[in-house]
């Protein structure tokens, strides 16, 4: 009997996540941060964790397993989203860093690689495909060189530990970075093309919630920040933490339930539609948690309460097509293309979306043009929403493979070309290359980006 997590896969890809061998960061640990017998920032009875020790934490096994699982669910396989979680992952040494890339292909692949090179080549066939790969770091480990590795490897996402963006905070919290670094990170990840990600954590010793709801709004007001994507993670009170001490000491005191819930459903409000809040809450064992917010499932009853009502959400994730058929939704069929543009890191930006006339939203793509006009133009995403299909399968109820992605790359090119640019590219996943080459894309000389001369 086959059976699904029916969120799973309804943004059109089946998530993998792998996680990294225990290793403390460089700089210690942040105040809220648990240091036990696990990755930095989880606890050893967490379920990733729990995966990924029962598989040695050997990348090859974990991938195997995720998959395996995934296929008894009743989930396709053949578009995966790898993300690599567990710590800062390009703090590791660099051998360990492509060697565990590699490894994550060849269990897709079925098969082991002599080089990662060949690993990547031969997923741009596989049966799993690698649609997308996500790398989560912190702001300051995030050079020109981090950049250029993760290009190598495939890497399409980034997410950022931001958790704040106010340097008082981070002395606080022992964050050991500042603003800029974020702001850089930022700017740097843009102009290479990915998709980035921000960690947001709420209630932090030394914020409020007036304060929280300032950064906030900081994040989409100023034109140096804007991520594409927010996971929020209010601050729990964990043990193995420095925390631990401060709360019991009586120096901090998390937020409630109920002032969670109103930041939360204000931040909602808040974000803008090029924006997508990928989670609300993380899944930390009860037995571990000493203070703080306790039902994980947070976000299903803000939604449940708002869902019905007059409340206009504008992020990405409220409005999926995906989440529409599941609800049991009736949904109009009349697409149209309509683009917003606002400027970022030093560039524009135009999220151009394919929506009905209720606003719900097919797919997407993000393009950027920068300043200079010899810069290639860059498709940093191109998604087509609503529950996976294999490869070359088609469904009347489904909107995968409808030939959206390819209105959506045309407009990208329209614009792209009426603003002057002669050449545009793509971050691609490396088992979406096929795909772009039936669009005309070919593979760069140095094999990171497909382009397109216009």
């Amino acid at each position: 009997m086959k059976f699904r997590k029916p969120t799973k896969t309804l943004s059109g890809v089946a998530p993998v996540a792998v996680m990294l061998p225990p290793r403390r960061c460089d700089h210690g640990a942040c105040t809220y941060c648990p240091t036990l017998k696990a990755p930095q920032s989880y606890t050893p009875e967490s379920p990733a964790v729990l995966r990924a020790r029962a598989c040695g934490y050997a990348p090859f096994e974990q991938v195997k397993v995720r998959l395996e699982t995934l296929s008894v669910m009743g989930h396709p396989t053949d578009k995966i989203e790898l993300i690599i979680m567990g710590g800062t992952f390009l703090s590791y040494k660099k051998d360990f860093q492509f060697d565990f890339i590699k490894k994550c292909y060849d269990a897709l692949n079925e098969k082991v690689s002599r080089s990662l090179d060949e690993a990547k080549k031969l997923n741009e066939t596989a049966k799993h495909r690698c649609t997308a790969l996500c790398i989560e770091t912190r702001p300051d480990v995030c050079t020109d060189k981090d950049v250029a590795n993760m290009l190598m490897w495939g890497a399409t996402r980034v997410e950022l530990g931001v958790q704040a963006i106010d340097d008082d905070i981070y002395k606080k919290v022992n964050r050991c970075h500042d603003v800029q670094a974020v702001v850089d990170a930022t700017k740097r990840l843009k102009k290479a093309g990915f998709k980035i990600g921000y960690h947001i954590m709420p209630g932090l010793p030394g914020s409020n919630p007036k304060k929280d709801i300032k950064m906030f709004k900081e994040l989409f007001s100023s034109e140096k920040f804007k991520p594409d994507q927010i996971k929020i993670y209010p601050c729990q009170v964990l043990k193995g933490a420095f925390l631990e001490e401060i709360y019991y000491g009586g120096e901090y005191l998390p937020y409630s339930k109920e002032q969670t819930k109103e930041i939360i459903i204000k931040m909602l409000k808040l974000t803008p539609r090029y924006c997508r809040i990928m989670r609300i809450m993380r899944e930390i064992p009860l037995d571990y948690l000493v203070a703080g917010i306790k039902n994980i499932d947070m976000r299903q009853d803000i939604e449940s309460e708002i869902r019905p009502g007059k409340v206009k959400i504008n992020e990405i994730r409220f409005r999926e097509i995906g989440f529409a058929l599941r609800d049991g939704r009736r949904v109009n069929t009349d697409i149209k293309i309509k683009t917003t543009s606002y400027p970022a890191s030093s560039g524009k930006e135009f999220f151009i979306e394919a929506v009905n006339k209720d606003d719900v939203l097919f797919g997407l793509l993000r393009l950027r043009l920068e300043k200079d006009k010899k810069t290639p133009a860059m498709v940093r995403e191109l998604h087509v929403y609503g529950p996976t299909l294999k490869i070359g399968e088609k469904s009347i109820e489904k909107w995968q493979h409808k030939g959206l992605g390819k209105r959506l790359m045309i407009e990208a090119e329209k614009i792209a070309k009426k603003n002057g640019y002669k050449e545009i590219r793509v971050i691609s996943g490396i088992g979406v290359r096929e795909y772009y080459k039936n669009l005309d894309y070919v593979l760069d000389s140095n094999g990171i980006y497909v382009k397109k001369d216009l």
